[in-house]
């Protein structure tokens, strides 16, 4: 069974929370001697994805 994408648009600021948070998440595990792989694998997904620029354009029905 193939694996489903999922994408989401985040701006700058947008981005740099979701990285901060995670990268915090990631401190809290290492300091209860948990694994961080899950955590580790998201946030390197997000840091290195590439940005897309796009334009939203709202429709009033």
């Amino acid at each position: 069974m193939r694996d489903e994408k999922y994408y989401i648009a985040l701006d700058d600021f947008e981005r740099r929370v979701v990285v901060n948070c995670l990268n915090e998440m990631r401190n809290n595990l290492i300091a209860n001697g948990k694994y961080t792989d899950a955590v580790d694998e998201v946030l390197l997904k997000i840091i290195n994805a590439k940005q897309k620029k796009f334009r939203v354009i709202y429709k009033e029905v």
